[in-house]
C-alpha cells in the first residue's frame, strides 16, 4: 500500500539541516550529477554566478548569468562562489549527504563543507557550462512560486502530472 505522500502530485520536502544565507545563495540543488546552484556576487547586487562541481569527477564549472566567465575559477583551485555553494549545500542537505552525492571518500569522523572542499581539490576547471542555462532558469522559476500567494489550490502548470492508480 502506498503512502499518501507517494500518492500525490506533490513532493515531500525535506527539512534544511540548519538555516541558510538565502541572500549570499539563493539556489541550491543536487540534481544532474552536480552540486549546482547560483550565488551572489560580492561586489555587485545585480549580478549572480552560476557554479556546479560534477560528482565523481569533481570537474567544475562557474559563470555569471551572462555567460561570462569567473575570474576566479581557473586552473585546479575553486572560486570562492564554488567554496560558498559547498557551504550552503551542507546547510541545506547534511554534510554526510552531499559527500555521498558528490562520490567524495572522507574518513570516518565529523565531515564539514571545508573537508569536502579539501577532498575534491586538484580537478580541472572543465566543467559542462551548458549546464550554466538550464541551473539559471529552474532559478528563476523558484522565484516565481516565491512571489504566488500562499494556497493550497493545484498549480495549473504542475497539472501534466500523470495521476497515479493503486495497482490490485
Amino acid at each position: 500500500m502506498l503512502a499518501d505522500w507517494e500518492r500525490s502530485s506533490t513532493v515531500r520536502v525535506v527539512p534544511p539541516a540548519r538555516p541558510r544565507k538565502l541572500a549570499k545563495v539563493p539556489f541550491v540543488e543536487l540534481a544532474d550529477g552536480r552540486l549546482q546552484g547560483v550565488v551572489s556576487s560580492g561586489s555587485d547586487i545585480e549580478r549572480v554566478y552560476v557554479s556546479s562541481v560534477e560528482a565523481g569527477s569533481y570537474a567544475f564549472a562557474c559563470s555569471t548569468n551572462n555567460n561570462r566567465p569567473c575570474g576566479g575559477a581557473r586552473g585546479t583551485y575553486f572560486c570562492k562562489h564554488i567554496h560558498t555553494l559547498i557551504t550552503e549545500a551542507v546547510l541545506q542537505y547534511g554534510a554526510e549527504r552531499v559527500a555521498r552525492y558528490l562520490r567524495v571518500e572522507i574518513a570516518a569522523g565529523e565531515v564539514d563543507a571545508q573537508t569536502i572542499a579539501a577532498e575534491m581539490s586538484g580537478t580541472s576547471a572543465a566543467g559542462e557550462t551548458t549546464a550554466a542555462a538550464p541551473v539559471f532558469s529552474r532559478f528563476l522559476r523558484h522565484l516565481a512560486y516565491l512571489e504566488l500567494a500562499p494556497t493550497t489550490a493545484p498549480l495549473p502548470e504542475l497539472q501534466w502530472f500523470p495521476p497515479t492508480r493503486a495497482v490490485a
